[in-house]
Parts: structure tokens; C-alpha cells; sequence
């Protein structure tokens, strides 16, 4: 499973949580936000198609911010901010997945 997947699945098991992620690759950034199983780019047209990944492989997740539901940009709250990949493993081991 990748890793974005991982995060996805993490979204489903806990609802109540939107995850805001900062990834980067070659000499491209996203925002992405993650909901439900969801994720769409804050940056860039988002695919309807949910096979079509979000981000490559090789992506590396700069930070990863928990905030609870539902978000709004403009009043955003924070349950966590400036996780890591190595920092969000607990959280994702805790649901399985």
C-alpha cells in the first residue's frame, strides 16, 4: 500500500480528522488535504478518477497536520501540526493500517 494510501485509509477509520499534507518531489510541491479516504491537491487540478494517484511514489511528505472536521481554510483546528512521515507512524499503527 503506498503511503498516500495509508493516509487515505487512516482518514476513513477516523472520520472526525482532516489531514493536511505538504509533499514534495523532483521540483514539484502540493498541499494536499486528505477526508474520509479522499484526497484532493489544494495546488493543482485534482483527478476525478480516485485510481489516478496524487502524488508519485517517490513523493516525500514535508509535514503532515491532523485538524479536526470539517475543515475551514479560514479558521482551521489543529488537533497536531508539523508531523512527520516517522512521527505519523504511531497514529496509522493505532487503526491498522
Amino acid at each position: 500500500m503506498t503511503a498516500i494510501a495509508r493516509l487515505e485509509q487512516y482518514t476513513i477509520k477516523r472520520p472526525d480528522e482532516v489531514l493536511r499534507v505538504l509533499a514534495s518531489w523532483e521540483d514539484e510541491t502540493d498541499e494536499i488535504l486528505i477526508f474520509k479516504g479522499f484526497s484532493s491537491s489544494l495546488m493543482r487540478p485534482t483527478a476525478s478518477d480516485p485510481d489516478v494517484p496524487i502524488v508519485p511514489e517517490q513523493a516525500r511528505f514535508e509535514q503532515i497536520d491532523r485538524l479536526y472536521s470539517p475543515y475551514l481554510p479560514d479558521q482551521p483546528r489543529y488537533i497536531e501540526q508539523g508531523l512527520t512521515w516517522e512521527t505519523m507512524q504511531p497514529y496509522l499503527q493505532e487503526v491498522g493500517v
